[in-house]
């Protein structure tokens, strides 16, 4: 099933979601920043794969949280992704850096984000946040 073929996101499965990029967030390594990200990122099957922010002393080499729940979801075969959480400690709802919505661009395509913070949610689907992507034209998908 794809991403439009799948409909529109639950209230069910989005309060799953949250709370499973909630509980990811609670496992952040960020001693550098202290800015703890957690997400969730909810598979065709039904599946919730989730990722953290993962920091390094060499702080290019840090990951985000939602770069880390895409690759896992695609190293264990998953894909069909329907929609991406994403949490913060912050004051209000943040949404995923350029480099994480170049990568779920490329393997999530136009997908749900669902941003929470301080009792906020902000809902958007990737192509309001990332209106021009880049598009290499490599192998067919």
């Amino acid at each position: 099933m794809s991403p439009v073929e799948a409909g529109p996101l639950l209230p069910a499965e989005e309060t799953h979601l949250l709370a499973a990029a909630r509980a990811a967030k609670d496992r952040a390594v960020a001693p550098y920043s202290r800015f703890r990200v957690g997400a969730a990122l909810l598979c065709g099957t039904g599946e919730i794969v989730t990722g953290c922010n993962v920091e390094s002393a060499s702080y290019g080499l840090t990951v985000c949280a939602e770069r880390t729940a895409v690759f896992k979801a695609l190293s264990e075969g998953l894909g069909g992704f329907r929609a991406v959480a994403v949490v913060t400690d912050a004051d209000t709802p943040t949404p995923p850096c350029g480099a994480c919505r170049q990568v779920m661009w490329d393997h999530c395509r136009d997908i749900a984000v669902v941003m929470s913070a301080g009792g906020a949610v902000l809902r958007r689907r990737l192509s309001e946040l990332f209106p021009q992507p880049f598009e290499f034209g490599g192998p067919p998908r």
